[in-house]
């Protein structure tokens, strides 16, 4: 069988897709009940991080020991990578020696130049174009929660980066409709919004946008590597803070969610976090079921048919 990788959402078919999630809700019901489920026994995932990270690196660290494998973490400061060593030559190295990559990194065209070369799948842990793992979590909780996303409406708030970016992709991929509501000048890329623009509704009045809508999702204004647009972003943002009296637009079970870290009084009010509404908390934690879905599904493949 052919190596497979995770790079964005589209590495996987809808179906597949489906089958993960139903899978990481086994997983995490099987791990809360006390059993033990070992399919990746022997096995090891290198982890490639150039960001900084908690939720990325202990879900994934959690999930291959909790899966009976082993994790190694590498960072530039410790590595080859730090002292320029082709990202080709790195590929070909650990395809030897470990049975998985996970990267966190700034480049997307990096991580498909390392998945290009490897001969053992790639993970894309967070780039600044996408976050696929994030919306294996997200949408875990929506279907714990509520149940299918199909034919929902999906509200994002905030910058159009690698978050709106696999939230564009989602809607395709799990067949619900996303709003985004940004300010000018910070939407998603033009061609991506033009590949997706059946899926998709631009909306600035973010009133208007969460409107019966049954998710709001936001993030952080500056992502990592945006610092020094801090104060103006903030500035530009102001009007799209996410607060309870935001979701009241939204319908009456409308879940809230963002992936961490949050910067209360900035992209969300003070007290958002902790309204009724808000599955942050499951969220996060949902990361590390997904990751555990994912990682069997790409390292030995499908598991067997369970039942929830």
């Amino acid at each position: 069988m052919s190596v497979r990788h995770f790079l964005t959402l589209t590495d996987l078919s809808p179906q597949e897709l489906e089958r993960l999630i139903h899978r990481a809700i086994e997983l995490k019901r099987r791990h809360k009940a006390g059993l033990i489920d070992e399919p990746l026994k022997n096995r090891v995932l290198a982890m490639i991080f150039e960001k900084s990270s908690t939720r990325t690196r202990v879900s994934f660290e959690a999930g291959m020991i909790q899966l009976g494998g082993g994790s190694i973490f590498l960072s530039p400061r410790d590595s080859q990578l730090g002292r320029g060593e082709p990202l080709e030559d790195t590929a070909r190295v650990l395809s030897e020696m470990v049975d998985a990559v996970m990267v966190r990194t700034y480049s997307h065209q990096d991580l498909e130049t390392l998945a290009h070369y490897s001969t053992i799948p790639v993970i894309n842990a967070l780039t600044d174009d996408f976050h696929p793992c994030q919306l294996l979590a997200d949408v875990q909780t929506f279907v714990e929660c509520r149940g299918s996303m199909q034919g929902k409406t999906v509200t994002w708030i905030g910058d159009g980066n690698n978050m709106c970016n696999s939230y564009i992709q989602a809607a395709r991929q799990f067949d619900f409709h996303l709003r985004i509501c940004c300010p000018e000048g910070y939407e998603p890329k033009q061609q991506l919004m033009d590949d997706y623009a059946d899926r998709i509704t631009l909306i600035r009045d973010p009133a208007e946008a969460v409107a019966g809508v049954q998710l709001v999702v936001t993030d952080v204004w500056a992502s990592m590597g945006q610092e020094e647009e801090q104060a103006r972003r903030k500035r530009d943002f102001a009007p799209y803070q996410v607060s309870p009296k935001l979701m009241d637009h939204a319908t009456k079970d409308a879940l809230f969610m963002h992936c961490l870290p949050a910067h209360r009084g900035e992209e969300v009010s003070e007290d958002m976090l902790d309204d009724h509404r808000s599955v942050v908390w499951q969220e996060a934690g949902n990361r590390l079921h997904a990751q555990k879905a994912l990682l069997e599904f790409l390292i030995v493949g499908s598991p067997a048919q369970t039942s929830l």
